[in-house]
């Protein structure tokens, strides 16, 4: 008879398994397209937006740890790396529930509650969201007037959203959904200052992000002052759009059509296009090599501390 231990320890390779085989698919579906966009770029632009994806991802995963410890379950880098990067490859399955249940049942490994691992995830969502409605609100406006007409409603949302991070509110909704789905309440609240830290990770990552998008939009013969604001709003804009559709498996679609949509007043016909297939094929090989450098550092050791049993930093 097969044991619990056994059965999700299958269950959780399955699921891995199952998002590798989507990210690949996303890879392999516009395979032609997809090279000849490569062929118009230089090395130098793509090595230096692949290299600026992973410095994104990085900061994105460091913000979710500073939210996990808040809610105190702090964890090493090495075994936040595990989970954050493994389980984000949930994001290449049809729905948003995938990367959040790997995460819980990767978290296992290092005795992370579940309610604490969905609690950080929530956060976290909302720190990306709301800092990214920010970062186009502020960069869009300046530089793409379609941007502004087409998406005005997404920029009344960022002060919103902003709000809705403060620690009281934020507490009070994740307390709501939890018993909504008949869980226990949040241990402990996050302070401010964890707050305001994960929310600077959050916009180190789309500051990079901002960078990936433009050194691709240069190459494919973008030009003027503007492009750095416009690269950094466009992805900004694009991810959250592509977040916003649930069903849409890592923003597929509707991420790319507003990418074109920002960056064609300034990109020669055509360009935009590349622009965005370029990204995806960038973005997804960053998610594939940072998850692959997570799982190659293995399972935590015997002798590794459990989170449980550490001191929470403080979080008043």
């Amino acid at each position: 008879m097969i044991s619990k231990q056994k059965a999700m320890s299958a269950l959780r390779a399955l699921l891995v398994l199952l998002a590798v085989v989507f990210c690949a698919y996303s890879l392999l579906a516009q395979w032609d397209k997809t090279v000849d966009a490569f062929a118009r770029m230089s090395w130098t632009a793509l090595v230096g937006a692949f290299l600026a994806g992973v410095g994104g991802l990085v900061a994105w995963m460091l913000s979710w740890r500073v939210l996990l410890a808040g809610l105190g379950s702090p964890l090493p880098l090495k075994a936040a790396s595990r989970l954050s990067f493994i389980s984000g490859l949930g994001k290449y399955v049809p729905g948003k529930v995938w990367a959040m249940v790997t995460l819980m049942e990767l978290g296992r490994e290092y005795n992370v509650p579940r309610a604490r691992n969905v609690s950080s995830s929530l956060l976290a969502i909302a720190s990306t969201v709301a800092t990214g409605l920010a970062v186009a609100a502020v960069t869009l406006p300046l530089t793409s007037p379609e941007a502004t007409e087409d998406y005005w409603w997404l920029f009344l949302c960022a002060p919103l959203v902003l709000v809705g991070l403060h620690p009281r509110i934020l507490s009070w909704g994740i307390d709501l959904l939890l018993k909504l789905v008949r869980r226990p309440p949040l241990e402990q609240p996050v302070s401010l200052m964890v707050t305001l830290r994960a929310a600077l990770w959050c916009t180190v990552g789309w500051l990079l992000f901002g960078l990936h998008t433009w050194l691709i939009a240069d190459a494919a013969g973008g030009d003027g002052r503007g492009l750095p604001l416009l690269a950094t709003g466009a992805y900004a804009l694009a991810f959250t759009a592509g977040f916003l559709v649930f069903i849409a498996p890592n923003g597929l679609g509707p991420r790319e059509g507003v990418l074109v949509l920002t960056l064609s007043p300034v990109l020669p016909e055509g360009a935009p296009l590349v622009v965005a297939l370029v990204s995806r094929v960038l973005l997804s090989l960053a998610d594939l090599l940072c998850a692959g450098l997570a799982f190659a550092v293995g399972r935590p050791s015997g002798n590794e501390p459990a989170p449980e049993r550490l001191t929470p930093i403080d979080s008043r």
